[in-house]
C-alpha cells in the first residue's frame, strides 16, 4: 500500500508504503535507487542484510543506495517506509548526503526514542493509515524552521530535472540557476550525495522504467523503441545502465513483484 504525504509536506515526501508479510517462508527483497533516501520503520527484527546475513535495525535511515541492496526476511514482518524527496536527508538530520551515501543507520543512533512509538504501533498492529497520519504531525513538527535558501536552490534544480527527463547539460543547469558547474556538483554531493549528472541519469532511467510499466501489455512497445524515447543514444546503453542499477534486464525486472517501483521481491 502506498500512501501519499499531505500538500504540505510532499516537497520533503515523496510517499508512505505499507508492506506486510504474516508467513514464516524467507523472502528475497531488492531495494535499488532511484534518487531518494528515507527511513524504515518496524516493529520486529526479521530484516537481514543478504550478502553479510547480518541483523538490520528494526528501524533505519538509509543513504542514497550505490547500484542494490539486498535483504532478505525471516518470518512475518510489518514495515512502513517513508520514502524522502533526496534533499530532505540534509534537511532532517543536518548531515552530508554523501557521507552516508549506500550506508544504514540505526534510527535511535540518530534520534534517541522519538520513533518508538511508531515501532510499537506496528507491532501491536495498528491500522497503518493512522499511524501515517501520527508520522505527518512528526514531520511536519520536525521540519518547522530547518528549511533553507539551500534546500530551496536544490529543489528548484530537481524540479527543471525531472521536467527535463533528466537529460540536462551542465551548461543547462548554470543558465537557470546562476551557479558554476563546480559549486551546483558541491551542493548536490552535500544535499543528495550524487552528481547533478549522475542523478540525471537516475532519472532517465527510472522515466524508461515508468514508460515500461505502462506500456507493458501494449503491442509493438520494444525495448529499443522505449530506450530512445527516453533519451538513451542505443539500447546497449540502456541495458548496461539498467543492470548496473537494478541487477537485472528489463525483462527479468518485469517478472519482479514490485513493493514499489524501487523495491521488488525477488524469486
Amino acid at each position: 500500500m502506498q500512501i501519499k504525504p499531505p500538500k504540505h509536506l510532499s516537497s520533503y515526501i515523496r510517499h508512505y508504503i505499507f508492506l506486510e508479510h504474516s508467513e514464516y517462508e524467507r523472502k528475497n527483497l531488492r531495494l535499488f535507487t532511484d534518487g531518494s533516501t528515507g527511513l524504515i520503520l518496524s516493529g520486529s527484527r526479521n530484516l537481514y542484510a543478504a550478502v553479510s546475513n547480518d541483523q538490520v535495525p528494526s528501524s533505519f535511515f538509509y543513504g542514497h543506495p550505490a547500484g542494490y541492496k539486498d535483504f532478505t526476511t525471516e518470518g512475518p514482518f510489518s514495515m512502513i517506509a517513508v520514502v524522502f524527496q533526496p534533499y530532505f536527508f540534509k534537511a532532517l538530520l543536518n548531515i552530508s548526503a554523501k557521507e552516508l551515501e549506500n550506508q544504514i543507520i540505526s534510527a535511535e543512533n540518530v534520534l534517541k526514542n522519538e520513533l518508538l512509538s511508531f515501532q510499537e504501533d506496528l507491532l501491536a498492529g495498528t491500522d497503518p493509515e493512522s499511524i501515517i497520519i501520527k508520522l505527518n504531525h512528526f514531520f511536519t513538527r520536525f521540519i518547522s524552521g530547518k528549511i533553507n535558501s539551500d534546500d530551496q536552490l536544490i529543489r528548484a534544480v530537481q524540479t527543471f530535472m525531472l521536467k527535463n527527463k533528466g537529460i540536462v547539460s551542465s551548461k543547462e543547469l548554470e543558465l537557470f540557476t546562476g551557479y558554476s558547474e563546480r559549486h551546483l556538483e558541491r551542493k548536490f554531493k552535500d544535499y543528495i550525495g550524487i552528481t547533478p549528472k549522475k542523478y540525471g541519469n537516475i532519472i532517465r532511467l527510472h522515466h524508461f522504467i515508468n514508460l515500461m510499466l505502462m506500456k507493458e501489455n501494449a503491442e509493438n512497445e520494444s525495448t529499443a523503441r522505449l530506450s530512445y524515447e527516453s533519451g538513451y543514444s542505443d539500447q546497449s546503453h540502456l541495458i548496461k545502465d539498467f543492470k548496473s542499477s537494478t541487477g537485472l534486464t528489463p525483462n527479468q525486472y518485469l517478472k519482479t513483484e514490485k513493493l514499489a517501483v524501487n523495491f521488488i521481491q525477488l524469486r
